[in-house]
């Protein structure tokens, strides 16, 4: 059942939301050539005693056995990388989604960023990067309470395929509130004009996982891992937004730290 948030419980998403936004802008400050993943996670784990009254909780720790406070997928990790000893280089990509709880509310989000600045990597890279967070940025101004789901679905995987690449399959957005998962499941791909309506209250994760080459991934022997089959680089961007009667709100506002204005984002 997709359960809806009442105006007075809003106030928690948006103070737990912009938690988890602060989180993941600062850890993708920490992101630098010579960091091990392991130490963006110790980093997490410290900053996130400091948020609000100090009961804000990690998403991820021990989330069906899940090691890290964060998960951090590198090139052509999708998603559920575990930190540990990888050393970052100039050149990587690097996915840090951020998720967590308080005062028993949840928020969501992630960025992708490129470890040494934009000119570090290729221009199929870039643009990579470019497609997924516009088609993120795209689904979600098309958010707003009599509209399919699906349509939403739809135009995710229409920016992707017009940008010359693919959204994987297996793994989608969802529904996040009072817990981290909810109904319902938010796919990158559909037809329009099917599934639930989204009504006013909803809260949703919208997370756009966008692979280079082909859209096949397999899971690593770690259980966790998921990566693109053809071992091409992947990316994934993630609000999480709630549904207001004339629109979305962006519940996660990392953008405010975000070059979505610069010019390798344009071309």
């Amino acid at each position: 059942m997709i359960k809806l948030i009442t105006p007075e419980n809003m106030v928690h998403m948006r103070t737990v939301g912009r938690m988890m936004a602060n989180l993941l802008n600062a850890c993708c400050d920490y992101v630098r050539p010579g960091v091990t993943t392991g130490e963006i996670d110790a980093f997490a784990r410290a900053y996130i005693k400091t948020l609000g009254d100090g009961t804000a909780q990690s998403g991820c720790l021990g989330y069906n056995g899940y090691p890290g406070a964060l998960c951090i997928s590198v090139n052509e990790e999708v998603i559920h990388g575990i930190p540990g000893a990888r050393v970052l280089q100039r050149g990587d990509i690097v996915s840090l989604d951020v998720c967590g709880s308080y005062h028993g509310f949840y928020g969501d989000n992630t960025r992708t960023i490129v470890v040494g600045g934009a000119e570090a990597v290729t221009a199929d890279v870039r643009r990579l990067l470019r497609v997924t967070r516009q088609s993120l940025e795209t689904a979600v101004q098309a958010i707003r309470p009599g509209v399919h789901l699906s349509d939403i679905s739809h135009l995710v995987e229409k920016t992707v395929a017009e940008g010359g690449c693919t959204v994987v399959r297996e793994y989608t957005g969802h529904g996040v509130g009072r817990h981290l998962h909810e109904d319902p499941p938010v796919p990158n791909y559909g037809k329009p004009g099917r599934g639930p309506i989204l009504h006013e209250g909803m809260t949703l994760a919208i997370e756009p996982m966008v692979n280079l080459g082909k859209a096949a991934v397999r899971v690593l022997s770690d259980g966790w891992t998921v990566v693109s089959r053809d071992g091409l680089p992947t990316a994934h961007f993630e609000y999480t937004v709630a549904v207001l009667k004339d629109g979305a709100e962006i519940l996660t506002p990392w953008y405010e730290a975000d070059p979505w204005s610069a010019d390798w984002m344009k071309s």
